[in-house]
């Protein structure tokens, strides 16, 4: 019995993961049967692949829309990254390389937002709320980042959020090196497939990792690095900014100076 409910709580798992990497249709799967749990699981988990074809429609802000085919364009690079990310997605619900963090984690949070996003954020690793939920930034400091990313003149589904890890760390610690080489691959893929133009490090632990620096975060902020063609900012990450109100105008200010740099301009409020 107690290894069915493991099985049971791997495929939620599994399925709250794509659906946050992008998935929102599957067809009806065929049935199987068999003796063993273990190859039911992994037929399931080899249709739910295949069935990423099914994809249709990713939620992306509506300012974003396109007709024509232009239109056909976008949408079928959205499948196709959609697709990969779900297939990184299993690799990552089923993870155990950290097995402090796999034998404590409730659900692995993999990332979220629009696959073909120009900006990707990038946090140090999963709260309570996000081990809860499946997604990453929706604790507190996750509302404050939601505040920030519309005085930005944006919204959520127009970023690509994710973090450093993709387990939370019993007692919110910070990761452990060896936990962010481990994670290192996965946070590669989702930077690959997606594509941003820029990316935005939250915090120490992101930026260094990132970055592969030593700095504080006071000595990285505004500032454009490189990794690969893409342009890194880093700012202070929120959970800091609810410590410290005073650090929200330098956050700002870099929030500012990445709307320069992209041509665009912060709403009238």
């Amino acid at each position: 019995m107690a290894q069915l409910i493991d099985y049971k709580r791997a495929a939620l798992q599994l399925l709250t993961d794509l659906r946050f990497a992008g998935l929102t249709h599957l067809s009806q799967p065929a049935n199987v049967s068999d003796s063993t749990g273990s190859v039911v699981l992994e037929q399931s988990t080899e249709s739910i692949i295949e069935q990423t074809a099914t994809l249709t429609q990713v939620a992306i802000h509506e300012s974003n829309a396109e007709t024509g085919e232009s239109g056909l364009a976008r949408k079928k690079g959205i499948k196709i990254r959609n697709e990969e990310l779900a297939e990184v997605a299993v690799k990552v619900a089923a993870c155990t390389r950290c097995q402090e963090l796999a034998s404590t984690r409730t659900q692995t949070v993999f990332g979220i937002g629009n696959p073909q996003a120009r900006v990707m954020f990038i946090g140090e690793a999963p709260g309570a709320d996000e081990d809860a939920t499946g997604e990453p930034f929706v604790g507190k400091a996750g509302k404050l980042l939601t505040k920030i990313i519309e005085a930005c003149g944006w919204t959520r589904e127009e970023i690509y959020i994710c973090n450093i890890l993709r387990c939370r760390p019993p007692d919110n610690r910070n990761p452990t090196p060896e936990e962010a080489s481990n994670c290192r691959e996965y946070l590669d893929a989702q930077i690959k497939i997606v594509a941003p133009e820029y990316i935005v490090c939250w915090g120490t632990i992101a930026a260094q990792n990132l970055l592969g620096s030593t700095e504080a975060i006071g000595k990285l902020r505004s500032t454009f690095f490189e990794h690969g063609t893409v342009k890194v900012l880093c700012t202070y990450h929120p959970s800091y900014l609810l410590r410290n109100p005073s650090a929200k105008k330098p956050v700002w200010e870099d929030m500012q100076l990445l709307l320069k740099e992209m041509g665009l301009k912060p709403p009238q409020v």
